[in-house]
Formats: C-alpha cells, sequence, structure tokens
C-alpha cells in the first residue's frame, strides 16, 4: 500500500513521502493562482477543477481557500462554499448536494499521535469528514477529524463539531451540543 493509500485508509502514513509530498506541491502551485482569482473569472473552473477534480458546475467553492490536496475533496451538486475556508483532505472530506458552508470553516481530517516520541516523527492518521446533503454550516465552525454531520443538520457559527451528529438537528457550541431537533 503506497503512503497516499494509507492515508486515505485510516492507517499512519509518512508524510515526507514523495508522492504524498508532490501532492501538497501540486495543490500549493493551484492555489498560489485560485486564491487570487474570484469566482466570476473566466478560468476559475478551469484552475478549480485542477484543484478538485470533478468539481460540479452547479456549486461554487469562493476564494481564498485553503487545502492539503484538493483531490480529497469530494464536493455534491448546488453547494456553497464561502470564502477563507481550510479543509485539511488527508482523509476524504465528502459534502452533501445543497449544503451551504459559511466563511472561515475549517475541516480537517489529519491526527497526529498522542505519543510525544511518535508526534516528532512525519506520520499521522486522517479520518475521513462527512457532511449530509441539505447541511448549512456556520461561519468559523471548525469539524474535527472522523465526524459525521447527518442530512439538514446546521452548525452554529463558530461551534466545533467534536461527535458524529444524526439527520435534522441544530447544534451549537464548543463542543457542539444539539439544541434543537428540525422538523421536516
Amino acid at each position: 500500500m503506497t503512503e497516499l493509500e494509507k492515508m486515505r485508509s485510516q492507517e499512519l502514513a509518512d508524510m515526507s513521502d514523495a508522492a504524498v509530498q508532490e501532492s501538497f506541491k501540486h495543490a500549493k502551485g493551484v492555489l498560489v493562482k485560485f486564491c487570487n482569482m474570484t469566482a466570476y473569472d473566466a478560468d476559475y473552473r478551469e484552475v478549480l477543477e485542477q484543484l478538485i477534480p470533478g468539481f460540479p458546475k452547479s456549486s461554487v467553492l469562493t476564494p481564498p481557500f485553503f487545502c492539503d490536496h484538493g483531490h480529497g475533496i469530494v464536493v455534491g451538486e448546488d453547494v456553497f462554499i464561502n470564502a477563507n475556508c481550510t479543509f485539511l483532505d488527508g482523509g476524504l472530506i465528502t459534502i452533501g448536494d445543497r449544503t451551504l458552508i459559511g466563511p472561515n470553516v475549517q475541516i480537517y481530517t489529519p491526527n497526529h499521535p498522542m505519543d510525544y516520541i511518535e508526534r516528532r516523527k512525519p506520520i499521522e492518521t486522517s479520518y475521513p469528514v462527512t457532511i449530509g446533503e441539505d447541511c448549512w454550516i456556520g461561519g468559523g465552525a471548525i469539524l474535527c477529524p472522523g465526524v459525521k454531520i447527518g442530512k439538514r443538520c446546521i452548525i452554529g457559527a463558530g461551534s466545533v463539531v467534536t461527535k458524529d451528529l444524526p439527520d435534522d438537528v441544530v447544534a451549537v457550541g464548543n463542543p457542539a451540543k444539539v439544541i434543537k431537533k428540525n422538523e421536516k
């Protein structure tokens, strides 16, 4: 198994591996261009596709934007991602159709070893983050490694999601707690 495959498979992966480093390098190069454009520029879609292959034409990602790889992000139809978001996509980040993501949202998939000696090494394990359809993630929210957010959820601005959330809830706070069940 390659280090990139390990990274996507929730196994401990070596971030100093040449292929992993090339993936970082590619994303950072494309981001330099992408972060200096608008969604209205003629080559916006072309550059976005270089960063996140298969990004739907019905969805919008507002620059500036930051990520580790780009190819670890899977976006549904009619998704809107506002400015200044950071998606650390060592593990897959999957965003369901018609989801709205506010500005400054951070989605983290990497997790470093708990043992400080192991943490000195260039290794990490990445856990996927999944957001269901028709969600609204408020500005400045942070989604931690491995969380799954159900369909039609609302995450309050500035909340920190550390655990899975079921469908149809409103969650706020740090750590985010369910405060309300939404009516369908």
